[in-house]
């Protein structure tokens, strides 16, 4: 495939680059740039594409449409490429991660906030390191899903196969998506949802449609339902209607989402920052074409990894309200890092 070679020929020469599926396409898009330069945007009113972190504070990586070639071509996945290897659980986090959730827990009872999404990071050693090869697999692995390998030199290489959309414009008309719960897919989405998971669902929806309906003119919600992303399950809603303002402000008024944050945003967000003890740098961050003819489709940067030398570091979390279990939220990211484990 010919978007594979420029891959690679971007690689050896060390320079920046994306390529990307999206949800239940069969198309493979690539924007290949032509320096080595560092461009950054911090108001989202460039054409490009771009790579925002989860803290706001820090700026947003831009791939720009003047500066890069575009190519795209129809997918088709050699599936013999596709295998699965066995990691051990790492237990070693299992104490730090636990007590963090227990502290979130604590928090919410002291009414700090109603809701803290806390995540962890987990290193893996490999040995010579792929890229092409584990797109391949990811793009094979999970077809409902945006899949994407981008890479900058002067920033390092990320992957992921995410199940969210932060938002979709298109001229003044826009769609998102409220995203919560989880559990692991067993051959029926017919799933049976605890009340935590429902309430937690229902906290995203209303934070997000209250914001959204001061800087729009009409904000509309579907009815929740279950979707399937790789081997787990959530529960999803879709909301959408005309917007008032500039894309910046729509997409400032979106990220981070309470379902890579919390409720309220700001007490929900200092807790992470301070207690999770590491940085997720562009995990729960946002990523995807930004004002592309008066189009912009992004998401939310989740079930992805950073990938240095012959180490992965993979990150992953989950939404803790008063019910929460912190054993059961350690299973919970355990299951969610064997996501991105199963295509190393």
């Amino acid at each position: 495939m010919n978007i594979f070679s420029q891959i690679e020929k971007a690689l050896a020469n060390k320079l920046p680059f994306v390529v990307y599926s999206k949800p239940n396409s069969t198309t493979i898009k690539g924007w290949f740039q032509n320096n080595v330069d560092l461009y950054t945007s911090e108001n989202y009113n460039e054409s490009g594409f771009i790579f925002a972190p989860f803290n706001d504070k820090n700026p947003s990586v831009l791939i720009p449409e003047n500066q890069s070639l575009f190519t795209q071509e129809e997918i088709n996945i050699d599936n013999s490429l596709i295998t699965s290897n066995n990691f051990d659980i790492d237990y070693s986090s299992e104490k730090n991660h636990t007590q963090l959730v227990q502290k979130g827990i604590d928090a919410i009872e002291n009414s700090l906030f109603k809701k803290v999404v806390l995540s962890r990071k987990e290193e893996i050693e490999i040995e010579r390191f792929k890229p092409l090869e584990t797109l391949k697999k990811l793009l094979n692995t999970y077809p409902t899903a945006f899949v994407y390998l981008w890479f900058h030199p002067k920033v390092g290489m990320w992957l992921g196969a995410t199940p969210e959309t932060l938002v979709k414009i298109n001229d003044d008309m826009f769609s998102t998506m409220s995203l919560a719960g989880t559990q692991v897919f067993n051959n029926s989405v017919k799933a049976t949802w605890q009340t935590k998971e429902i309430e937690e669902q229902q906290f995203v929806t209303d934070y997000i449609t209250d914001k959204l309906s001061k800087v729009c003119n009409t904000v509309n919600t579907s009815e929740t339902k279950t979707i399937k992303a790789g081997n787990l399950l959530h529960l999803q809603t879709v909301i959408a209607g005309q917007k008032n303002v500039d894309n910046s402000v729509l997409i400032k008024t979106l990220h981070p989402t309470p379902a890579v944050c919390g409720l309220p945003l700001e007490p929900s967000k200092k807790f992470i920052l301070e207690k999770e003890n590491y940085s997720r740098e562009f995990y729960t961050g946002f990523l995807g074409e930004l004002n592309l003819k008066k189009t912009s489709e992004l998401f939310v940067n989740l079930r992805c990894m950073k990938v240095k030398d012959n180490t992965a570091t993979i990150f992953v979390g989950g939404g803790i309200t008063k019910d929460s279990n912190p054993k059961k939220e350690w299973e919970e990211t355990v299951a969610k890092t064997n996501t991105m484990k199963n295509i190393l």
